[in-house]
């Protein structure tokens, strides 16, 4: 393929219609009459292709024309190629029980457990046609995050100095607050608080959890320091989902999301008590980065994800 100088404004974008019509028919006369134009326009068309990829695209073979090796690379980029500048010059409203759009979110375990289904029945029903791409947040979230979000549709998480930067948009989803969770054998059956000298005594379970010491940046070391508690960190597991089941039959504790935790309702062998101090409660937050503030199609994904959340019971 030449190594052309051109820069798409000396580009004619025609033959990008014309491309994608041939390489669909394999025939320059039926891709002629596709496209509505003459026989000898498309063998021009098709002549300039050739001297701008310095390639035969098709290849005359017994009984017909194939691809050519390019032409078949060609093929695999064209269709969502002229989609995407189909979807830019269109002026026909945003429309979620048509669209075919894939929408890419990254979110924690814990986020896709207490609200992932309400989210998931939500864009379905309203656009039964649109497809998702659901990542993990496995640790430390991305390095740049600026970037990140620029190449994808939002990421779930609490309010980070990272993220409150120019560039980036939010919208509160929901709230929760932090709960213990213990072996219902290991105390009395009247608590409904956990006393701070329990989270001093028992070992614990933390998620995401970078190293031995409990780190600073943590979500509880506000508590933590307001108890002058230094967590004894037993077991480390990157999930918030696996946390609680690494209590049940041990003294360990898990100081875990509400939500998250309410899904342990069947186990009658752990017990969610009140954490002790006043913990500051859980802010999850949808950002975005603001090259989609305006586009229609983000837009009713946002709106329809913080409805979907907002409707959900704790």
């Amino acid at each position: 393929m030449k190594q052309s100088g051109s820069t798409l404004a000396n580009l004619d974008l025609n033959l990008l219609v014309f491309l994608r019509e041939l390489l669909r028919a394999r025939n320059v006369t039926r891709a002629a009459e596709n496209i509505g134009v003459t026989q000898p326009t498309a063998s021009a068309a098709l002549a300039r292709l050739r001297r701008h990829f310095d390639d035969e695209l098709l290849v005359r073979k017994r009984g017909g024309y194939v691809l050519s090796p390019l032409a078949v690379e060609l093929d695999a980029q064209i269709e969502p190629l002229c989609e995407a500048a189909e979807r830019l010059f269109t002026t026909a409203p945003f429309d979620p029980a048509s669209t075919q759009r894939e929408y890419s979110l990254l979110m924690p375990d814990y986020v896709l457990e207490a609200v992932g289904e309400p989210i998931s029945r939500a864009l379905h029903h309203q656009a039964p046609g649109a497809k998702l791409h659901i990542m993990l947040v496995t640790g430390r979230l991305p390095t740049d995050l600026v970037e990140t979000l620029r190449l994808m549709d939002g990421l779930a998480s609490t309010p980070n100095a990272r993220l409150r930067v120019s560039g980036m948009r939010c919208t509160e989803l929901f709230r929760d607050r932090w709960v213990c969770v213990v072996d219902a054998g290991t105390v009395p059956g009247g608590w409904r608080t956990l006393p701070a000298a329990e989270l001093r005594r028992r070992p614990w379970v933390v998620p995401h959890h970078p190293g031995r010491e409990y780190p600073s940046t943590a979500p509880l070391a506000p508590l933590m320091a307001s108890l002058h508690l230094v967590p004894d960190v037993a077991v480390r597991v990157d999930s918030y989902r696996a946390t609680p089941y690494f209590v049940g039959g041990t003294d360990r504790v898990a100081v875990v999301q509400e939500r998250l935790a309410r899904r342990l309702g069947d186990r009658t062998d752990l017990r969610i008590l009140d954490c002790p101090g006043d913990p500051e409660p859980i802010v999850e937050t949808l950002w975005w980065h603001e090259k989609h503030e305006t586009d229609p199609g983000h837009r009713w994904m946002r709106e329809t994800v913080r409805e979907a959340v907002r409707d959900t019971p704790v």
